[in-house]
């Protein structure tokens, strides 16, 4: 048939599929072969060119680091209160190694955040397009990082796939850029943060010896008879493989309904959080629930949740009550504890890095390369 009949039929055809209303025998081809190929361009206008091409879009990995190489330092959240915190951070990624380059409002202020939001976006994109710079680390969290992401430049990013480091407030920039570009970034120490042994020990394990990473919590037994420290804790046992996505909970939940959520099906979700009471994270694993993600997920691994106690008032329900009332209907493999959040010593975990759980033994594990 002539090419715009053909289109049309395609269109047509395709708005039947997904009413469940066109059969996949006799005379009509079958769903792998009309979702392939011209059936796919020609349904382009009613897909959106924007789902059609998240449909298509697979992995991108940065390159590896070596030291000598140059880091931009960018404050893409709240201001820094201190200016030693913005030394501490050169400092930090000189002792690593580096060169050290600077985003041209990283140490700017307005209001609590670091900067306007053009000009924090232009220092990121301007990161991203620089060519000596081989590593973005961003300063510190905060608030104020999901401002950002209608400005960011993701054609830019994509095309100049570089490693993205922080975590906290950074989980809604790891959340954009994963589900627009597919590039794997990764959630871990701040530039400010601290670079204590165990720090300095995953990041060059990660950046620059490239392994394939096992991550199980260290464990001290210090004076006691059973160890207590750095515990995890089995909601769910059994195995799970597949792409992490995650970060702090009160970050990754603001996102609801916008663009710049991945998708979560068949994913390994970890979360964290800070300073938030019970019934907030209750309200917030209701905002997954409601929204679909949670029945999507093919495992469950939960970090730190610091300071999170319940305050004064009629009691609250306790976070083993909240797993068990939303991760343990799924039937997955879960378990919480692991050496992510708002802790001194914590994994750097590259999000959307393929892994296997294992909720048994609390670890998990890299099955494939997260860097180029």
């Amino acid at each position: 048939m002539p090419l715009p009949s053909m289109a049309r039929h395609y269109r047509w055809s395709f708005a039947l599929l997904l009413l469940g209303r066109l059969p996949v025998t006799g005379n009509n081809m079958d769903r792998r072969r009309f979702i392939g190929g011209t059936a796919l361009a020609a349904a382009l206008p009613l897909l959106g060119m924007q789902g059609a091409m998240a449909a298509t879009r697979g992995q991108l990995l940065a390159a590896g680091l070596n030291k000598g190489d140059t880091v931009g330092l960018v404050s893409p959240s709240s201001a820094s209160s201190e200016r030693l915190s913005l030394q501490l951070a050169r400092e930090a990624m000189e002792a690593l190694g580096f060169v050290v380059k600077t985003g041209a409002h990283y140490a700017a202020r307005h209001g609590h955040l670091a900067g306007t939001d053009a000009e924090r976006a232009g220092d990121l994109n301007a990161m991203f397009g620089d060519k000596q710079v081989k590593a973005i680390i961003c300063v510190r969290g905060g608030s104020g990082a999901a401002r950002l992401l209608p400005l960011l430049d993701y054609e830019r990013i994509r095309a100049n796939p570089k490693v993205l480091l922080g975590y906290s407030d950074i989980t809604a920039l790891h959340c954009a850029i994963h589900a627009k570009t597919g590039l794997v970034t990764f959630h871990g120490q701040i530039g400010a943060g601290s670079w204590n042994r165990f720090n300095v020990d995953q990041f060059e394990r990660v950046f620059f010896k490239r392994e394939l990473m096992h991550y199980q919590n260290r464990s001290e037994n210090d004076d006691e008879l059973v160890p207590r420290d750095n515990r995890t804790l089995t909601i769910r046992g059994g195995k799970a493989q597949g792409e992490l996505i995650g970060g702090n909970l009160t970050v990754l939940t603001a996102l609801a309904g916008s663009p710049y959520l991945p998708d979560f099906t068949g994913k390994i979700l970890f979360l964290e959080d800070v300073a938030e009471a019970p019934y907030r994270i209750d309200r917030m694993f209701s905002t997954l629930k409601l929204m679909g993600a949670l029945d999507k997920i093919a495992g469950f691994i939960f970090g730190e949740c610091t300071d999170c106690a319940p305050g004064d008032g009629y009691g609250s329900l306790t976070l083993d009550q909240i797993f068990d009332d939303y991760i343990l209907p799924l039937k997955i493999p879960a378990y919480r504890g692991a050496m992510i959040g708002h802790i001194k010593e914590q994994f750097i975990v590259p999000v959307g890095g393929k892994v296997e759980m294992d909720a048994d033994a609390g670890t998990f594990r890299l099955l494939a390369p997260a860097l180029a």
